[in-house]
């Protein structure tokens, strides 16, 4: 059981798992956090130290790190998973030691040009509602796709010229999934990352996305944001 903790599949559904203290002093041994979060690095290097900026937790200093295959990209977004050791330490929220971490694909928004629009697909894809949500300042997403065999498939999110002048309360986003020829019937889960802090949320409720859905076609969905978290419903 405990070996499973560390599938990537099981780490894509997981937002965070809470633990509590044992006393006011710190953790106990057994306790541990899993949840998505942003590297940064220390020193302007990509190879030097580095905390994570946790959803869920806040910043997260490693005392200890036992995830040494992984080279840290400032502003990469990772799920990882960690051992709480003391809280408010030396300016950082938590103190933990790393124990497991995966890297998630991390986006830029892309702005639609006549220049670039045949570069994109718009294939069927499948994303559920509760598997799309706002935190960190990205739009987050955990979605089915092809195992290929030659070149991967591709997701990306974009906007238009005409959508950013859009005078209503949402953001218009368009989600885009390119997918390959030679690819398997094997499907499986990926997680990707879009970065918002090109856009410009202040007074805005949401995000009005759009995507083709396998099942059910061309749909929208308003993804709601308050206090920087947010969840998808369908739109009116």
């Amino acid at each position: 059981m405990r070996n499973n903790l560390f599938k990537t599949w099981l780490c894509a559904v997981l937002l965070s798992l809470t633990f509590t203290s044992c006393d006011n002093d710190g953790y106990s041994v057994g306790d541990f956090g899993i949840s998505w979060a942003t590297v940064h690095t220390l020193g302007g290097t990509q190879s030097g130290p580095y905390y994570l900026q946790s959803d869920a937790y806040g910043s997260l200093w490693l005392s200890g790190n036992n995830v040494n295959s992984y080279v840290p990209t400032n502003g990469q977004r990772v799920i990882a998973m960690f051992n709480p050791l003391a809280d408010n330490y030396e300016g950082y929220n938590m103190a933990v030691v790393l124990n497991w971490l995966t890297p998630v694909e991390t986006k830029n928004i892309i702005q639609l040009t006549n220049d670039n629009v045949a570069d994109f697909g718009n294939d069927p894809l499948v994303v559920y509602q509760g598997n799309m949500w706002v935190a960190g300042g990205y739009l987050n997403l955990v979605y089915q796709n092809f195992v290929w065999q030659t070149t991967a498939p591709t997701i990306n999110l974009v906007y238009s010229a005409d959508d950013a002048l859009a005078s209503d309360d949402y953001v218009h986003l368009q989600l885009l999934y390119k997918n390959s020829e030679g690819n398997t019937s094997y499907v499986t889960s990926e997680n990707v990352s879009f970065d918002l802090s090109t856009i410009d949320l202040t007074d805005k409720k949401g995000i009005m996305l759009t995507m083709n859905s396998l099942e059910n076609g061309e749909v929208e969905l308003v993804i709601n944001i308050e206090n920087g978290v947010g969840g998808a419903v369908p739109a009116n």
